[in-house]
């Protein structure tokens, strides 16, 4: 499964762009990567984690902006077609629970 953040946090004044980036730095500690400008995903387990998880990032979210939250399986993530563009060979996207470099 992958769960997949998007979001769009106010970044005018300087409180909002420290939110921002705290926000941001959240989601990479916790092992998401970055598929876009504020598009984060990352694979789990299955959907206790990511109820987890999701309760995670409620606790970490800023007051202002938007956030949402997209669990999918791995098929439909597979599915993903670039019209523009390609995927990023240099994230290391795998399902396996190892990776040895």
């Amino acid at each position: 499964m992958r769960t997949m953040v998007f979001f769009d946090l106010p970044n005018i004044y300087a409180k909002d762009k420290r939110n921002y980036i705290l926000f941001r730095k959240f989601l990479l500690n916790e092992g998401f990567i970055m598929m876009q400008e504020s598009v984060y995903s990352k694979m789990i387990l299955n959907s206790q984690q990511s109820n987890l998880l999701i309760d995670r990032i409620r606790k970490k979210a800023p007051k202002k902006g938007l956030i949402q939250v997209l669990t999918i399986t791995e098929k439909q993530y597979s599915q993903i077609e670039y019209v523009i563009g390609q995927k990023d060979s240099k994230i290391i996207d795998s399902e396996d629970r190892l990776i040895v470099l």
